[in-house]
């Protein structure tokens, strides 16, 4: 028996779509329009007025629901507007000293995030990689031998985009912290799918978004800072939101305020926070664990199709590393995922990896196999 399944009629597209792309945009909840129509509303009503009714302390409320998610303290996540911003921000809490000045991460990251590193090579920072493995994953030992006293931050994806591995942060914190270095985990594609816990992670910032396993849409990026660090942190990537008195307009000199917002910089993305909440909702109440044994029991029957079909995979056969999505190499596998998706299922393509499956909560088993006999008829010329 699936007891998530009543959990369907809350995402429209279910109706017409077998959606597996979760890891990509998540469903729309069907609160989430009425969440928007509340926002219209409340500016054709209350104009101006709604900043101090609700929507200055809306970072907060919806950073405060994220942190719920995953094991963050009260007031200690911030709102962006992407993840490539909230890295931003915590490279802007550095400065590259002496010879402390290397960034640290594996080649398996985001490719936003390595552009980012990459462009502050310009200010003197360094940028080491370590490599992948023949299988897209990234030894944690390779990442912990990377580490030294020239290391000023550890930059790492807590789940690879590409392969869907778990990669361990804690080995890596741990030797981070021993050379005096900070560490940044990219948590995007574990948030919502597996359990997440920043605080027993150790981790010093984690960045992710709401709009894919949290069903949150874009424009939702978030930061968690460690708070027995953030009072010590000087983000130059800032502005008024960080101010203590923000509407005192002072020119001269700074005083930023404590908690999350002194993380933040400019006006926030009001209406996409209208937007994130009802997702943040119904993941809170299922419970990410629930959500982690459906995922796990789905992501074992794609790797049951895989080996049916005689395809491959990257997907790892260890259950307690591979999360919500598995890569299935099927030939030709761009014109498979483009003619899948002009059939109403959709997926997406990654380079490397072939067509990528990603299950959520609201998905049934019986969509895994109707997904899979699609495919076969698309190989037939069907």
């Amino acid at each position: 028996m699936d007891d998530l399944a009543r959990w369907r009629s809350e995402f429209p597209i279910l109706e017409h779509t077998v959606y597996m792309i979760s890891n990509s945009l998540g469903a729309m909840p069907r609160a989430a329009a009425r969440s928007l129509a509340e926002y219209a509303d409340t500016w054709a009503t209350r104009g101006v007025r709604a900043w101090e009714e609700r929507w200055w302390m809306m970072a907060r409320e919806v950073g405060d629901r994220i942190g719920a998610v995953i094991g963050a303290p009260p007031d200690s996540v911030s709102m962006h507007p992407n993840v490539t911003s909230a890295e931003m921000t915590v490279l802007s809490c550095l400065l590259p000293e002496g010879r402390r000045r290397r960034i640290v991460c594996p080649a398996m990251d985001f490719p936003s995030m390595i552009y980012l590193y990459r462009a502050h090579e310009a200010a003197g920072f360094e940028l080491a990689m370590v490599p992948a493995e023949p299988d897209l994953t990234v030894r944690e030992d390779r990442m912990v031998d990377a580490i030294d006293d020239r290391t000023a931050l550890v930059a790492l994806s807590h789940v690879f985009f590409r392969s869907s591995y778990i990669f361990d942060p804690r080995p890596i914190v741990e030797k981070a912290h021993a050379v005096g270095a900070l560490v940044v985990a990219d948590i995007f594609q574990a948030a919502g799918i597996i359990p997440v816990d920043v605080t027993g992670l150790g981790v010093d910032f984690a960045t992710g978004g709401c709009l894919k396993w949290l069903c949150g849409g874009p424009g939702n990026g978030y930061l968690y800072t460690r708070p027995d660090l953030a009072p010590a942190l000087k983000p130059r990537f800032t502005g008024w939101v960080a101010h203590r008195a923000p509407f005192d307009f002072e020119i001269d000199g700074f005083d930023r305020t404590a908690g999350a917002y002194a993380m933040m910089s400019g006006t926030p993305p009001i209406p996409a926070f209208y937007t994130a909440i009802p997702g943040l909702d119904i993941v809170r109440e299922i419970g990410v664990n629930r959500i982690r044994e459906k995922s796990k029991r789905m992501t074992a029957r794609l790797l049951e199709l895989v080996d049916q079909h005689g395809y491959r995979s990257v997907a790892s056969r260890n259950p307690e590393r591979l999360a919500g999505t598995v890569a299935v190499d099927v030939p030709d596998a761009a014109f498979v995922a483009k003619a899948l998706n002009a059939r109403d299922f959709v997926v997406d393509y990654r380079p490397g990896v072939g067509v990528r499956v990603s299950p959520h909560f609201y998905n049934t088993f019986g969509e895994l196999d109707h997904l899979f006999a699609e495919i076969a008829r698309i190989r037939k010329g069907q």
